[in-house]
């Protein structure tokens, strides 16, 4: 299905809106052999009924799985120095720049700062984690989608002051925004299994908060392989799929009548790091985040052999939280 690049990358941020909203591009990519990754976010942040206090935000993290060391910073800039296109992708927040097919920007804390120099490539079309009539309502709060999958990245990454050649990493361009963080979730994405090179998936776990009472957990899961998408994302779909996680590791299992996609992503508590997101209506979640999760997820089609599409330490794996027992260092 084709997409315009208003709805995928178009900014929903409107300046003189006095309600909480959130609205952030993030681009990701693992090394194609070794455990290394980063995450690069651009965001937009307004509190619920004080628009005065919006703010641009950056956010940088590199993953070393080789020297089991995680590096991340958070830089807050005030809403002036930010621009954000309603109709392209076109971000700036602070020097920083995010454009179709380029990054540049650095973000610094008090004890660590990362400078990218990035440009990216792909062929793929969007994917949407959602049937696309709900991106347009009120439900969810939350809306996330893929602007270009299996996006390939070339440039450096200076972390520290270190430089780091990027050459042929594997990763993607997303989008998501809303009026609140949805209350609990369990998110991945793999763009390309060891096994599949080609293959992408992007999935997730959820569940939103109705008044005093929780929602059912639902799962939506969307996987290109082998030229095909196999889209289990309806309603129905989601709340008969089964998603069940912990801090760490996460089981998910989603079908149709003519197909089954089921697995899982887990990672050590090392390879996590603790981010605090502000939710727009008040308050902090947690973000256990890592780029360097295993996953093993199996398709099972009407007619065929399974096929298990594997990786090491590839996948992106997050866990919204409200929960302080996890054992994980906040750090931004």
């Amino acid at each position: 299905m084709e997409q315009t690049n208003a709805f995928v990358n178009g900014s929903r941020f409107r300046p003189d809106d006095a309600s909480g909203f959130y609205e952030s591009y993030f681009q990701r990519a693992n090394h194609p052999s070794r455990p290394l990754a980063f995450w690069i976010r651009y965001t937009v942040f307004r509190p619920q009924g004080r628009p005065d206090e919006a703010c641009g935000e950056l956010w940088a993290i590199y993953f070393d799985g080789e020297n089991h060391r995680i590096t991340a910073v958070k830089e807050v800039v005030p809403i002036g120095v930010c621009s954000f296109s309603t109709t392209q992708l076109d971000v700036h927040v602070n020097g920083a720049t995010l454009a179709d097919g380029a990054l540049h920007g650095r973000a610094a804390s008090p004890s660590h700062a990362i400078q990218w120099a990035l440009h990216y490539a792909g062929h793929e079309s969007p994917l949407l984690l959602l049937p696309k009539s709900l991106y347009g309502g009120g439900f969810p709060k939350a809306k996330a989608l893929v602007g270009l999958p299996n996006a390939v990245y070339t440039g450096t990454l200076t972390v520290d002051g270190r430089e780091i050649r990027i050459d042929g990493w594997q990763g993607s361009q997303n989008h998501n925004w809303g009026s609140r963080h949805t209350d609990r979730y369990a998110w991945g994405q793999v763009a390309g299994f060891d096994n599949a090179p080609d293959a992408f998936l992007e999935c997730c776990t959820a569940q939103v908060k109705l008044g005093p009472f929780w929602s059912p957990r639902l799962s939506f899961a969307v996987l290109r392989d082998e030229g095909q998408e196999i889209a289990l994302n309806g309603l129905g779909q989601a709340i008969r799929a089964s998603g069940a996680y912990d801090f760490f590791t996460w089981n998910l299992d989603a079908q149709a009548p003519q197909v089954r996609v089921h697995g899982r992503i887990h990672a050590p508590a090392s390879a996590f790091v603790g981010l605090a997101y502000r939710n727009p209506p008040g308050g902090t979640k947690t973000c256990l985040n890592t780029k360097l999760a295993s996953a093993e997820i199996t398709v099972e089609r009407r007619g065929q052999p399974a096929r298990t599409l594997k990786t090491m330490h590839r996948a992106a794996f997050e866990i919204l939280t409200d929960r302080t027992d996890h054992g994980v260092t906040i750090v931004a």
